[in-house]
């Protein structure tokens, strides 16, 4: 059991950056990671050790994202007033302008592809276990993986890959 809670421990970092990547909200990020703890640590009967605890915690916590997606949906979200930035503010300095524009690029993604994205590039997982979480082939990966990139280049201003460039 403790080694269990100790393999769990370990990956906290990676599932609070994805899930932060995912929500782009501190606070529902943290919620996200404490509700799939809790639902680890509750159902560890269900947990298979021929798979690794990390993928199995991002599986959950995937599963969970995707239901408070729907739930959203249906009952909309709430703005606090002083969520709402002030006009007038300071332009943040180029290095936070490209960033914030990846982020915004990256949130345009469709559900699936912003999913891939984030766990290859962002967590670094391999594709083959990347795809053990999103429950989809490894083709399936590639394809959205390739679809995402793609999108990104064109939403941030780099449509064409240099070696892709038609040469006149």
């Amino acid at each position: 059991m403790q080694d269990f809670l100790d393999q769990i421990e370990a990956c906290v970092p990676a599932l609070r950056r994805y899930a932060r990547a995912l929500t782009r909200n501190i606070d529902l990020a943290d919620d996200l990671v404490q509700d799939c703890l809790e639902r680890a640590i509750s159902r560890r009967g269900l947990f298979r050790p021929s798979g690794e605890v990390r993928a199995w915690l991002f599986t959950i916590l995937v599963n969970l994202y995707r239901n408070s997606l729907r739930a959203t949906r249906r009952h909309g979200t709430f703005l606090a007033m002083d969520a709402i930035a002030e006009p007038g503010a300071p332009a943040p300095q180029p290095g936070h302008i490209a960033l914030a524009e990846m982020a915004r690029a990256i949130e345009t993604l469709p559900l699936e592809q912003k999913e891939a994205i984030l766990l290859v590039a962002l967590e670094g997982l391999p594709y083959a276990e990347a795809a053990d979480i999103l429950k989809i082939p490894l083709g399936t990966l590639m394809s959205r993986l390739g679809r995402a990139r793609a999108a990104l280049r064109l939403a941030t201003g780099n449509p064409a890959e240099p070696h892709l460039r038609t040469v006149k």
